[in-house]
């Protein structure tokens, strides 16, 4: 019986490698399509990139500015 065991696991370990490897030595390399949905990715983050540095210097330039400016005068009714 364990004859028979180590056989089945070995027989098990070098099957699920084989079926692993499958097609390892011919690589296709990516699709048309993944090229595309690869492409659009990185174009939605470039996109939301440029709003994002305006957002941000226009939140340096409020910070920066805030020492600027003068307090508000309060003028007395008469």
């Amino acid at each position: 019986m364990r004859t028979v065991s180590a056989t089945l696991v070995s027989l098990l370990i070098t099957a699920t490698r084989a079926m692993a490897m499958g097609g390892a030595g011919e690589s296709e390399g990516l699709g048309l399509l993944a090229t595309f949905f690869i492409a659009f990715g990185i174009l939605v983050v470039l996109f939301q990139f440029i709003p994002g540095i305006m957002l941000f210097a226009g939140m340096l330039k409020g910070l920066f500015s805030a020492g600027d400016a003068k307090p508000h005068e309060t003028v007395a009714a008469k």
